[in-house]
């Protein structure tokens, strides 16, 4: 049965943040939880229940909470300050580091959001190539930008190219200058850009599109056309870059882009992202290189934040160490086949889809190619089972396991326990005859 339980302190908490924030929350995770602190893969609520955790932050803590390595190199930075709006050490270093291990980084600067930098890297290749419009990929997440909230999660659907904003408050206009394409869609994707290369700037996708990976032949199907017209591509690896490789998914998939956007992991759980690409684009943040007409302006207080940039370094030296790949997808791989192996006895459909590092399962049989394939996803065994999880003390996203190199195969035995709870507990008109 559920152990979790709220204290006092802690409900006393979500009433004020429900006086002060708008939903109770900060907008990010249901605001039904407080967490008080984290520790390798486990985080802790104000009541003191433990959770395994496969949120992580949404992401960022590939190697656990408060990693001792990752904790002594802030710590250290701390006590000669917080920031500074010049060049530091960490920061130069962190790049250095990021261009050794990605093939495409030539250069790289340095932002404090995913959302800023799928945002600069749109801007950069529009301005490299003097053309207006962007494709991306339907379902595809690229921040909170307007450009980005053009057919993330539609509500209604549109014939392709069409995009569809997914928010109020965004300029009509903006809807003219974003093409989207059906993803994993080779045909379409190539010839929506041999019809618009003209008045394309730039094309921007995920590689493993939220949990949808890419087909064989697909990112190199897109590659080719962008290479051969001229047109930058742009691979948002703010959640794949130093998870599926030290080189990302670009390293993981063998499929090299001209500019990618980092986040998440390079900032080792403190606010940083990054732009890295091919030095003759990047030159257009160089007023020097490029001159007065040409020069992309690009300003942020926290940008290369030294704090962020030493606990990034700390987080990379740790997934350098030999072995820590292996093992962690090992455990991701473990938990996906125990996971298999209970939706076959539960008889019910439902796969799991992505990585062993980054991974749902998804309540739908089928080929789950594109964010239309996903619609067909049973939300409502989704909610089932992700409370389910969460009443025994398995904390997730609505739609994503992110796999630690911190979880244990205990921590996977537990959460399969808690998701053969779950199958056990649905009734029986969920469930294939």
């Amino acid at each position: 049965m559920s152990g979790i339980t709220k204290s006092a302190e802690e409900l006393a908490l979500m009433e004020a943040a429900k006086r002060v924030l708008p939903g109770g929350g900060l907008g990010n995770f249901p605001a039904d939880i407080v967490v008080r602190s984290g520790k390798g893969g486990h985080v802790q609520d104000v009541s003191g229940n433990d959770y395994i955790d496969f949120l992580l932050g949404s992401g960022p803590m590939f190697i656990g909470h408060c990693h001792p390595k990752v904790d002594a190199a802030v710590i250290e930075q701390v006590g000669k300050g917080s920031t500074f709006f010049a060049d530091n050490e960490h920061g130069i270093r962190l790049a250095e580091a990021i261009v050794d291990a990605v093939p495409c980084a030539e250069k790289v600067r340095f932002l404090s959001s995913g959302t800023e930098a799928d945002f600069y890297a749109m801007r950069l290749a529009r301005a490299y190539r003097g053309k207006p419009k962007i494709v991306k990929f339907e379902g595809g997440y690229h921040g909170m930008s307007d450009w980005a909230l053009m057919s993330l999660a539609p509500k209604r659907l549109a014939n392709f190219p069409a995009a569809v904003p997914d928010s109020p408050g965004i300029p009509e206009s903006v809807r003219s200058e974003v093409l989207v394409a059906p993803f994993n869609d080779i045909d379409a994707a190539v010839k929506l850009i041999e019809a618009h290369q003209d008045e394309i700037g730039g094309v921007i996708m995920e590689p493993l599109q939220r949990l949808i990976p890419p087909k064989p032949g697909f990112l190199a199907a897109v590659r080719e056309v962008t290479a051969r017209l001229g047109i930058p591509l742009i691979f948002d690896e703010v959640v794949t870059g130093f998870r599926f490789s030290l080189g990302g998914a670009q390293q993981f998939y063998g499929v090299t882009p001209d500019i990618c956007t980092m986040g998440k992991i390079i900032g080792g759980g403190y606010a940083l992202s990054a732009i890295g690409g091919k030095a003759e684009i990047m030159a257009l943040f160089d007023k020097a290189a490029v001159g007065e007409e040409r020069f992309l302006t690009q300003v942020g207080t926290l940008s290369g934040n030294p704090v962020a940039a030493a606990a990034g370094l700390a987080t990379i030296e740790v997934l350098r160490e030999p072995g820590t790949y292996d093992a962690v997808f090992a455990t991701g791989r473990s938990l996906m086949d125990g996971l298999t192996t209970l939706i076959a006895e539960a008889g019910i459909p439902a796969q799991c889809l992505g990585e062993p590092v980054l991974f749902d399962v998804v309540y739908a049989d089928g080929d789950l190619r594109d964010y239309r394939a996903l619609l067909r996803q049973d939300a409502a065994m989704q909610k089932h089972v992700n409370t389910t999880l969460r009443s025994r003390g398995i904390l997730k996203g609505d739609s994503k396991y992110y796999v630690s190199t911190a979880h244990t195969a205990e921590d996977v035995a537990q959460t399969l326990d808690a998701f053969r709870a779950a199958m056990r507990s649905l009734p029986a008109s969920r469930k294939v005859a």
